[in-house]
């Protein structure tokens, strides 16, 4: 069923963005415009004629503009039903005027909590009373009432009035769901400020999550399988999510995964660092003076593996690190920096078979690793934990054996640690010269992850180091390194076997390195 033709509009909104076309342009179709407060000034300033809600109601606004809208002329205006005459009586008979349209958006909450020393009296004043009323009302009653709630919908809008009078029933219902997870939003945003200033932390009692979404994929992990991808809302920051995309064709649910384990990875490295991931675990990993040379050094870690894999750089992509990667042989299938140097762009799309496929995705500067919540659903609920990021504290940790790790071991060992926690338990890591050259990832058992590593770093074992994500609880994985030449292990200790395993070291003079911090990834 079509509206009846809009004759009148409610407008109040904080955002003025594309308010003034959309007014004009309403003006225009013979709409008559009501608003108050700074809106209705606004509106004057840029010559449209706008109707005083206050001399309307006969009521003027009070409280420093706290009650504006609150009155019964215009919640009866927006909630009366046409098509009900006794709802058309009480308009007639208490001299209120039906509103066709509402316009409204709210006080911007979530932008004032953001800003540093916010005190608690500022961020009450920013939670908007009458605009989520008004906006509920239009929306219940959307089967005859168009609620605009974001400046994106103005064109749409007002594109039906002009061809049509009004909008049509489908729109109307569209306008009114966007509406409803507006205020929901909303209301999320101002439950977890007061949960925090209660300090409930980040496990409160009543969670209440918000995102929105930002596309389609073409899948999910397997064709058959629907997906799509959604941005947290009031998330700020560098981010996989908010990043642009610079070439390529859309990313798929399985590049976004590793795509954000690889920007991971990189962004706890002070140094030039590149991670290349395969099937959410890195088969290469390296921190160098530039980030060509450990762009070389990540590709080196398991070249097989790395056919077909994504990367990530911590530092602007330049063109000897372009140069790199498009070597013969080599196939992206995607790359996440904070920036690229346009010959490097330049390369990347016209020189390599991937050139018009390979998706470069610009996440902007890098800061220091967030601290976020990690949230992993079940069935019929989530877990919530403190995400694995938090620095390893060196001064917990302690060498066990009779052997002591020399400089550039412990310079090694600190790499292949940072490493470990990003590969999935069961996870041992081998790294030489700051660059990954053996992971064994995801086994059921300790040792055939160990076995796997050696076997994936061939002659390159020899020399390196080993990191252990979790304690060995036998010395058969010890026995093992040893045959194979590394040099030095880390590991958290704590298995009741501990003493077992240090007797093996020293029986190889091996230095080993007790974290006391697992980082076991399921």
């Amino acid at each position: 069923m079509e509206s009846p033709r809009i004759r009148r509009a409610l407008i109040s909104v904080s955002d003025k963005l594309g308010l003034a076309d959309f007014a004009h342009g309403l003006e225009a179709c013979g709409v008559e415009i009501y608003s108050t407060g700074g809106t209705r000034q606004y509106l004057l300033s840029q010559g449209v004629e706008v109707r005083d809600v206050a001399t309307y109601t006969g009521f003027p606004e009070l409280m420093g503009g706290r009650l504006k809208t609150l009155h019964p002329k215009v919640f009866g205006g927006i909630l009366a039903r046409r098509h009900r005459p006794e709802d058309m009586e009480a308009l007639e008979e208490h001299g209120m005027h039906a509103f066709g349209l509402v316009a409204v958006n709210l006080y911007p909450f979530e932008a004032t909590i953001s800003r540093p020393g916010t005190t608690v009296e500022e961020a009450i004043e920013q939670i908007d009373i009458g605009g989520p009323s008004l906006i509920r009302a239009a929306a219940k009653n959307h089967r005859d009432v168009t609620v605009v709630t974001r400046p994106e919908q103005y064109s749409q809008v007002l594109s039906e009035v002009e061809v049509r009078g009004g909008t049509t029933a489908e729109t109307r219902r569209r306008l009114a769901a966007d509406a409803f997870a507006l205020t929901a939003v909303y209301d999320r945003a101002i439950a977890g400020y007061f949960a925090g200033e209660l300090g409930e932390g980040p496990f409160p009692a009543n969670l209440n999550l918000a995102f929105r979404r930002k596309c389609e994929l073409r899948y999910g992990e397997n064709p058959h399988q629907k997906a799509a991808l959604y941005s947290q809302i009031g998330l700020r920051g560098p981010s996989l999510v908010a990043a642009r995309q610079l070439n390529g064709k859309e990313l798929s649910y399985n590049n976004l995964l590793d795509l954000d384990s690889a920007l991971a990875i990189v962004r706890g490295f002070a140094d030039p660092a590149v991670a290349v991931i395969k099937h959410n675990n890195p088969c290469g990993a390296a921190t160098a003076e530039t980030l060509s040379v450990a762009a070389q050094k990540a590709l080196d870690g398991d070249p097989l593996s790395a056919f077909g894999s994504v990367l990530a750089f911590n530092r602007t992509v330049d063109v000897a690190t372009a140069e790199v990667l498009a070597a013969p042989g080599l196939f992206v299938e995607a790359i996440v920096a904070p920036d690229y140097a346009a010959a490097a762009v330049g390369i990347l799309t016209t020189r390599p078979k991937w050139k018009t496929n390979v998706r470069l995705m610009q996440v902007g500067k890098l800061d220091a690793p967030p601290f976020p919540t990690h949230y992993r659903h079940i069935d019929g609920g989530l877990l919530l934990q403190d995400a694995d990021v938090l620095p390893d504290l060196e001064h917990h940790w302690k060498v066990v054996t009779q052997a002591q790790p020399d400089a550039s071991q412990w310079d090694e060992l600190r790499f292949a640690w940072a490493l470990v926690r990003a590969v999935k338990s069961n996870a041992i890591v081998l790294s030489q010269d700051r660059a990954l050259c053996g992971v064994g990832a995801g086994q059921m058992s300790r040792v055939d992850s160990v076995e796997i590593a050696i076997r994936k770093a061939a002659a390159r074992a020899a020399g390196s180091v080993l990191a252990s994500d979790a304690f060995f609880p036998f010395p058969d994985s010890i026995q093992q390194a040893a045959a194979a030449g590394i040099a030095a292990i880390i590991q958290p200790g704590g298995s009741r076997n501990d003493d077992e395993v240090i007797a093996a070291c020293n029986q190889f003079h091996l230095p080993m390195v007790f974290t006391e911090r697992r980082h076991f990834k399921h």
